[in-house]
């Protein structure tokens, strides 16, 4: 109820009339049992805070009654003119009654009043022209009878299924009119609703009939008003005998009035205010003798005692009273009230005093404490996020596959063949197991006709008997003449054709078989049985039924070979489907069974046994087939199942979220033998509803045959179909939008043919009723429901009205401190529109719930069940909370994103990266409230960050949960579009599909703050082409377009190549601008950007084939379509460009004589630019910049290594190798890498290599013994290797470069353990401006910067002028550092990655003799990051390291070096290109 001055019907108990309570409903404490300070169960109360307008009990720290509007002193009589409402004109007519229908329609009633024995005319007018609309309508003699249809109708008006009239309205410009008239003077009023027909839609009265009165004219009485106590005590009682419902402010404003007309009427028949007070406060004495009150001592009435216990409560700082408080306050609001009464107050003046708030009240606000939360919002704990990560990752077991292909059955030969020879699309294949036997049924289109192949493998005769349908399932319709294949005869409206033998050697099959050919494409499907030897056979005791319909079954891809699952489980889970699909007993003791072989087949075995449960969920496979369970059986089944998962979470962390997802598809069961009770309670709501045939019947065997979880959505829809006036058409609704159809219903092996038909006057039991019994419902099917998971963790004890009698939780033990008032809080604000509150207190709880999670104990799957129930709440609430965001700033989206972050980490077994990006969002808020600069650049940095982590999750999903859903949905038969969709539906039903709405409703809004603009320009380079859409630039790599292509490609890592033909790239991807393809889109003049704005992005993709001109600016890219012949002057300058192009050549090196060199010895023959650049640098940089000590292993050193005597076979096979490349065999390529690496390394050249390392002050791997030298000539094989890695080879290919010809030096330099690692352009690249240097900063070592490891790097400009002030463009979004132990690393150095006009940097590899450990990085704790004046100083170095550096060469140079304790290392340059 909401609360509205001076017509609130229910200051909730508080001004219930003084009702002397029957001793058996007194509690021990003898206050009425429903008073304000009883004390109630728990689970009552969580219950009432939903479901009931009354709560009035203290729930945790607050008491739970909705305040009235006390103390304002604003309450006064309100006059009452009878004449607007029952007209005492006879001649004239009055306004009835006036309503808004649907925002600016207005609905208006006009009544004549009439002079005894006339007609009374209605007149009803609707500011709505259309000719479409219907009063549907009837009389009311007695509020307690039915409709009444009188004789004398309007013109045009029909009888409606003989319980009402319909009367069209007449249409009058914008208006629609209907005079009525009615000359039956026993006509107390008139109800009705108005339809729309052409929209099918029904205008209602708040949800109930409009009902207007007709009133006699002796029964008036002038100006009267009625006291507004006594309007609110009828009000409450009306409340009460209508089952005490949940209204709508404006049903409360409704039922206020009707009870104050009520009242009026009383008065108007002649009974006096006293006598109405006497008769609502049941007292026989209406006079009050001020005298005798004084003299004789009265007692205070409990409604009035309970409003001064009230506001004595709400003084005293609403604290948490025990019963015995409780007791003690009401008395000491009894003699405050006694003493008003003895100073010689009446009570009527008493209750003026009290809702004034002049009752002078004796109370010291008490100091509690709540733990958690205040009344509007909780207190959250601060907690340290990084106790939240965990590391679980799960080792995928590879499993031997035991599976040959089966043989195909003679069916499966015959049904391959057809589809063959038939090559029309596929509409539906089925294959029936007939006992030992198979059925085919194949439907296939071709030239508008369709065709139904049947065959089967039995050996005796086999009839078939059939018809065609057009509406639904049960529809038998006799087929055209022209469909019946030959021979065939007509019985019955039926056809009978008789199976022909076919039967073939290659391949070879032997069935029985015929063909239907259909012309009429009205036909949606074909009923039949088959008949042999006399006997019927039919599927599973129905008509078979086969539908022609290819949108709602595409049929099944092949099962494939299985990769990527655990095989043996899906396979054992194919074979035990007949089994399972008898009940839900079976399904979930065979899960049960099957625990331990996905268990024992880890990541992979587990994920199966998801797919399989979540195809049970999504009722892709069978539930119920000719098999009668009790429910109690079906939760006990549940409980074993769900037993077993619990054991198996508790001892396997790694598989966590798998689990929870299997639990989330499986109900809780039930304790206390609740199954059972959903097939008593059937009964009792039958018994007391009177409501024992038709729908109600047939659902009830239903639950006694099979209970399911589709029994908790058809009780939904019952109460819905109630609450809405007995609409049939919510009924419908409230099932289809849950899944369940008229076909589903009738499906059920005790089928629910019937609609819902109730009696009005069965409305108010059958709702409380039938709400109790979904709770039952939910106890058994609904493991995820909130209310039942926080019922079952609190414990909960019932005794009542026949529903779960005698059925008992107990509380867990060892709950938090506090937690039971949180989870109060929580149900307390589900419903609120408002959700910030709600999402606090929900991962609160789920907080408070974690270190629980990880104990064992006998109850674990319950507060498991409870955690995924908030973990759901969560993901509905952000939901519906969107609105509020909708004009919110961004400080509000990012706390929103937070809590959903948190939600989503506190799900994830590896949430290591999740918790890390919540941190960054916390600095970011941070740096916001903080009124930084750089908010909303760091803040978008956190977001690109968190978009990768969901990606990195949806990847993950997609390879562990897809091939199994696959390959089992295949088995299965299940529908290809709910395999397609599997994995993302997963994702969908978490808080990643939310957390990714809300990054995308942030994204624009930062990029405006932070003047990032909807673009990044890597290379401004103006281009016309045509476009192609590609999901990945990888995947078009090695082709070249004949014609001029700008690719828009979803996917860009960083290490493609650009395809030949293509004049642009663009992507929503963010490679650093100095990744290796921003290197090659710069050098071969191809304009390459980052689209941010996902709307110019879709229009790009929508102009797929169309010629465009780009015209790229340093920030922006504008574009526009050109015609055809624009093309060809383009294409001539372009022509004109390539012909001045030098050809580019390379010389042989040869073997030097030596093995190994030192840095002094570098030369143009002896290494490449790499080694010679590194050596020039050193004693020439200023000291402040450290230069790595080098030696190398010059040009040829590789062919001699491979001449050698102990390499013959080696040389031998690669020689073998590369004529087959030559030959175009681009396959080879991995075969020539792994060939090098089975290379011996000569004494030589170990030895030579040992010297000049030691004489360099190098440490010689060697030293640390046998196994480190044999790590460190693998890395040096690897680097020569890369000579052959496909991107090289295919570049130098593209620049008709001979790859016999390329030498490779090897470069060796001791790795620097770097804090940082930077790469820097002293021109700018994006803009080509010499002016400034442009670097990027990465932590950890380089290669996640030049590599193809996702996310950005931190970005910055710095002018040469002023190496002082950096500028930060972007913050990093990279999620993983590189970092090492001490060690060497051997660095690519060939003869052709510095050719002038060619970009060959970074096409070979550089290969350190350790692994690399990946870290994730927590940027929130990074001074780089949160130290402004450490940053400063990093940035200013670097920017400093390269003008020095650009000096020494006098021409612009690319960089590379690392930061290790604040100093700078420059690790290499070269010419930037």
């Amino acid at each position: 109820m909401s609360n509205i001055l001076g017509n609130n019907i229910l200051h909730q108990s508080l001004l219930r009339p003084p009702v002397v309570e029957p001793l058996s409903k007194l509690n021990s404490s003898g206050i009425p049992a429903n008073t304000l300070f009883q004390a109630a169960s728990w689970n009552q109360a969580a219950a009432q805070t939903r479901k009931s307008p009354l709560s009035t009990k203290f729930l945790g720290n607050n008491l739970k009654v909705r305040k009235p509007n006390l103390a304002m002193g604003t309450h006064r009589p309100l006059k009452f003119n009878l004449r607007a409402v029952l007209a005492t004109d006879p001649a004239s007519e009055q306004l009835a009654g006036k309503f808004n229908l649907d925002g600016n329609i207005e609905l208006q009633v006009g009544v004549s009043s009439p002079a005894q024995g006339s007609v009374t005319q209605l007149d009803i007018q609707v500011s709505y022209g259309s000719d479409s609309l219907v009063l549907h309508w009837g009389l009311i003699r007695d509020r307690k009878e039915k409709w009444v249809l009188p004789s004398r109708q309007p013109a045009g008006t029909k009888v409606y299924k003989n319980k009402a009239l319909r009367t069209p309205f007449i249409k009058s410009g914008s208006t629609s009119f209907l005079k009525i008239e009615i000359d039956d003077p026993e006509i107390q009023a008139i109800e009705f609703l108005i339809l729309d027909e052409d929209q099918n839609k029904w205008y209602k009265n708040n949800g109930e009939n409009f009902h207007v009165k007709f009133c006699k004219k002796e029964k008036l009485t002038p100006d009267v008003s009625v006291p507004e106590d006594l309007v609110q005590i009828h009000a409450y009682m009306r409340w009460e005998r209508k089952g005490k419902q949940m209204y709508t402010p404006e049903q409360e404003k409704v039922e206020y009035e009707a009870a104050r007309t009520e009242l009026l009427e009383e008065i108007a028949k002649g009974v006096s205010v006293q006598d109405l007070r006497a008769k609502l406060t049941k007292k026989n004495d209406v006079r009050e003798d001020r005298e005798s009150s004084i003299s004789e001592k009265k007692r205070i009435p409990d409604d009035l005692v309970q409003i001064q216990s009230y506001i004595r409560w709400e003084k005293a700082g609403k604290p948490n009273y025990s019963p015995d408080q409780q007791l003690k306050e009401f008395e000491e609001a009894r003699k405050e009230l006694q003493t008003e009464l003895e100073k010689g107050a009446s009570l009527d003046e008493i209750r003026k005093k009290i809702t004034k708030g002049e009752i002078q009240t004796k109370v010291t606000k008490q100091l509690h404490h709540k733990k958690h939360f205040g009344v509007g919002r909780i207190q959250r704990k601060k907690r340290d996020l990084m106790q939240l990560i965990t590391k679980y990752s799960a080792e995928t077991i590879e499993e031997q596959d035991l599976f040959k292909p089966k043989d195909l059955t003679g069916v499966e030969i015959f049904a391959k063949t057809k589809e063959e020879q038939d090559r029309g699309q596929v509409l539906n294949k089925k294959i029936y197991k007939l006992a030992d036997k198979e059925l085919l049924v194949l439907v296939t289109k071709s030239a508008n006709k369709t065709k139904v192949h049947l065959a089967t493998d039995f050996k005796e005769p086999v009839t078939l008997h059939w018809g065609l349908s057009k509406q639904r399932a049960g529809d038998w319709l006799e087929p055209p003449p022209t469909a019946l294949p030959q021979g065939s005869v007509s019985v019955n409206k039926a056809i009978e054709t008789q199976l022909t033998s076919s039967s073939s050697t290659n391949p070879p099959y032997e069935v029985q078989y015929v063909e239907v050919e259909i012309e009429d494409d009205s036909f949606t499907g074909m009923p039949f049985v088959l008949v042999s030897n006399g006997n019927w056979i039919k599927n599973d005791g129905s008509d078979f039924f086969i539908e022609f319909s290819a949108g709602t079954k595409q049929v099944q891809k092949d099962a494939g070979d299985g990769i990527g699952t655990a095989k043996s489980l899906l396979h054992k889970i194919a074979e035990k489907e007949s089994e399972a699909q008898k009940s839900f007993m079976h399904r979930f003791n065979i899960a049960a069974d099957l625990i331990d072989q996905a268990k024992n087949a880890g990541e992979l075995g587990l994920a199966g046994l998801l797919v399989w449960m979540r195809f049970m969920a999504t009722r892709q496979l069978i539930w119920n087939k000719n098999y009668n369970v009790k429910p109690r059986e079906i939760s006990k089944a549940q409980d074993r199942l769900t037993d077993s998962l619990q054991d198996v979470y508790t001892n396997y962390p790694q598989h966590r979220e798998l689990l929870r997802m299997i639990m989330s598809t499986v109900g809780r069961g039930g304790e206390g033998d609740v199954g059972q009770r959903i097939r008593d309670e059937i009964l009792v709501i039958q018994r007391n509803n009177d409501c024992k045939g038709a729908m109600m019947e047939e659902w009830h065997q239903k639950l006694h045959n099979n209970t399911s979880p589709d029994d908790v959505v058809i009780c939904q829809a019952l109460i819905d179909y109630i609450e809405r006036d007995f609409d049939v058409g919510v009924y419908w609704k409230t099932l289809n939008d849950n899944g369940i159809t008229k076909e589903r219903l009738l499906s059920y092996d005790r089928a629910i043919h019937s609609e819902p038909n109730f009696r009005r006057d069965q409305k108010n039991g059958l709702l409380r009723d039938l709400g109790n019994y979904l709770r039952t419902l939910k106890a058994v099917h609904s493991g995820a429901d909130l209310e039942s998971a926080i019922s079952n963790c609190m414990g909960y004890k019932s005794q009542g009205q026949g529903f779960m009698v005698g059925v008992q939780i107990n509380p867990i033990s060892g709950l938090p401190s506090g937690f039971p008032d949180l989870l109060k809080f929580v149900l307390d604000h589900v419903e609120d529109k408002n959700v910030e509150a709600l999402l606090e207190s929900l991962l609160e709880a789920r907080q408070d719930l974690r270190p629980l999670l990880s104990k064992s104990q006998n109850r674990l799957k319950d507060l498991l069940f409870l955690d995924i129930a908030l973990d759901s709440t969560v993901r509905t609430a952000i939901e519906r909370g969107y609105e509020e965001l909708n004009n919110a700033p961004p400080e509000k989206i990012m706390y929103f994103i937070a809590l959903v972050l948190e939600n989503l980490a506190l799900s994830s077994d590896d949430n290591e990266d999740l918790i890390y990006c919540l941190k960054g969002w916390n600095h970011a808020l941070s740096m916001s409230n903080s009124k930084d600069n750089h908010w909303a650049l760091y803040a978008k940095s956190v977001l690109d960050r968190t978009r990768l982590s969901l990606t990195n999750k949806a990847e993950l999903y997609q390879r562990v949960l897809q091939p199994s859903a696959e390959y089992l949905g295949s088995l299965l038969g299940v529908d290809q579009w709910a395999v397609n969709i599997f994995t993302e539906e997963i994702i969908r039903a978490g808080s990643a599909a939310s957390l990714s709405s809300l990054l995308n409703r942030l994204d624009p809004v930062l990029r405006k703050t932070a003047n990032l603009g909807s673009w990044q320009v890597i290379s401004p380079v103006e281009a016309v082409g045509y476009v192609v859409v590609v999901d990945e630039l990888l995947s078009v790599q090695n082709k070249s377009f004949e014609q001029p292509t700008i690719l828009v490609a979803k996917s860009v890592k960083g290490e493609e190549e650009i395809p030949d033909g293509t004049v642009a790239v663009l992507t929503p991807d963010m490679p650093d601008v100095l990744s290796h393809v921003s290197v090659r889109a710069r050098n071969g003049k191809v304009c390459f950007a980052t689209c941010f704005d996902p709307r110019i992005l879709a229009d790009l993709q929508a102009r797929k084939g169309k010629l465009l001109r780009l015209k790229p600016t340093s920030a922006d890219i504008t574009y526009s379509e050109l015609k055809e012949g624009e093309l060809v002057d383009v294409s001539s300058a372009n022509l004109k460009e390539d012909a001045s192009s030098p050809r580019l050549t390379l010389v042989r090196k040869q073997f030097s004589g030596r093995y190994a060199i030192s840095s002094e010895e570098f030369t143009s023959d002896m290494v490449g630019a790499k080694s010679r650049n590194i050596s020039y640098l050193k004693g020439k940089v200023p000291s402040w910049i450290g230069i790595p000590t080098s030696v190398a292993l010059p040009f040829g050193v590789f062919e001699k290594v491979l001449s050698d005597n102990s390499n013959q076979a080696v040389s031998q096979k690669l020689e073998l190798l590369k004529r087959k490349l030559g030959g175009g065999e681009f396959s080879v390529l991995r075969q020539i890498r792994e060939t090098v690496l089975q290379l011996a390394a000569p004494t030589q050249l170990v030895q030579e290599l040992k010297t000049k390392m030691q004489s360099s002050g190098m440490p010689w791997p060697g030293d640390e013994g046998e196994q480190r030298w044999e790590q460190a000539w693998i890395a040096i094989k690897k680097v020569w290797a890369s000579k052959w890695n496909e991107r090289a080879y295919f570049s130098t290919r593209k620049v008709k470069l001979d790859h016999d010809y390329l030498c490779m030096a090897v470069l060796v330099q001791e790795i620097i353990n770097a804090d940082y690692a930077f790469v820097i352009h002293t021109t700018n690249p994006s803009s080509g401006d010499s002016s400034e240097i442009y670097a990027e900063v990465v932590k950890g070592l380089g290669e996640t910067l030049v590599g193809a490891y996702p996310g950005r790097a931190l970005s910055f400009l710095c002018k040469k002028n002023d190496l002082n002030s950096p500028q930060v463009l972007g913050y990093p979004s990279k999620p993983i550092g590189l970092f090492i132990r001490r060690s060497i690393i051997f660095r690519s150095d060939s003869n052709g990655e510095d050719l002038e006009g060619y970009a060959g940097a970074g096409l070979y590899d550089s290969v350190p003799m350790d692994e690399e450990e990946k870290v994730m990085l927590d940027y929130s704790s990074d001074p780089l990051m949160i130290d402004g004046n450490f940053r400063h100083s990093i940035l200013s170095s670097i920017a400093r390291a390269g003008s020095a550096i650009e000096e020494l060469y006098g021409s612009p140079q690319d960089i590379e070096g690392v930061i290790r304790d604040g100093k700078v290392f420059v690790v290499q340059t070269r010419p930037q290109m």
